[in-house]
């Protein structure tokens, strides 16, 4: 079968929002809830933590030795061997909240080999919609990009982005291992560039541990709710540029627009290059 075969597939699940992944997420966050430290019903489920649900429950013996599934199933077996979350855009039209039974349904939108500074590119598109269970109408709709590589050759480097020093806000952030670790056990996330050493440099090249794209984005949005906690998020965009680091410094920076509907955000390493770009629309 080629590539483009798998547009149009269908994947639908199932979750709750349960407590405990919840209140894990705000302990790795260091905005521990309030009281018995966990959420009650009448709290909102923060913007990007959805991700703690419809966790990919694949077996051990199907796993590749990436600690990705093995190729194929709902993806589509892309032969390359480097796969990593390209950006995403979200729109949150009706919160979530703690005991909502959830359905996602998730369609696979486009398949786009490209070519990037001469090496095969493959982009895929998965949508996700999120209902409550027996709703007819989408609480949380998300497009998924995702960029299958090749392993870089040596004189690959595409050149760093600067990032943008003027920002009304500013947070420096040191991520280490056990922040990825528990990011990664929290989304189930068996990729080894998050959390084995060894593997991120000696078999992918890194120079250390790949924080998570998502990860990236929530803290973006962290800075967000710190500044501004009041705003609610409408829609969410975001686009991953350049890997970041375990244990370099990754700077976020946030800046509103003038008339307060928007906000631009965006993340750099240690040598100022751009790592992520977002911008969230909010209520």
């Amino acid at each position: 079968m080629k590539l483009e075969d798998w547009i149009g597939r269908t994947e639908l699940r199932e979750d709750d929002v349960t407590p405990v992944p919840w209140a894990a997420l705000a302990a790795t966050l260091d905005c521990p809830l309030p009281g018995t430290g966990l959420p009650t019903p009448d709290m909102s489920l923060p913007a990007l933590w959805h991700w703690l649900y419809f966790l990919p429950l694949a077996p051990q013996s199907e796993l590749g030795p990436d600690g990705h599934p093995r190729r194929g199933g709902f993806l589509p077996p892309v032969a390359l061997p480097r796969r990593m979350w390209a950006g995403g855009e979200l729109d949150f039209v009706e919160p979530l909240r703690l005991g909502d039974r959830l359905e996602r349904q998730s369609t696979i939108e486009a398949v786009t080999p490209r070519t990037g500074r001469s090496r095969a590119l493959v982009f895929v598109t998965v949508r996700h919609d999120i209902r409550r269970q027996g709703a007819s109408t989408v609480a949380l709709r998300e497009r998924h990009h995702i960029v299958y590589r090749d392993a870089p050759a040596a004189g690959d480097a595409s050149p760093p982005t600067p990032a943008p020093q003027q920002a009304r806000w500013r947070q420096d952030r040191v991520p280490d291992a056990v922040l990825l670790f528990r990011y990664s056990a929290l989304t189930f996330n068996g990729h080894r560039i998050h959390y084995d050493h060894r593997h991120a440099t000696q078999a992918e090249g890194y120079p250390g541990l790949v924080v998570h794209g998502p990860l990236i984005a929530t803290l973006l949005l962290q800075l967000l709710q710190r500044e501004q906690p009041d705003a609610g998020v409408r829609s969410f965009r975001f686009q991953a540029l350049r890997p970041a680091f375990d244990g370099q410094r990754l700077t976020l920076r946030g800046e509103p627009d003038p008339d307060g509907r928007s906000v631009r955000l965006w993340a750099s390493d240690a040598q100022d290059a751009l790592c992520m770009q977002a911008q969230a629309r909010l209520d």
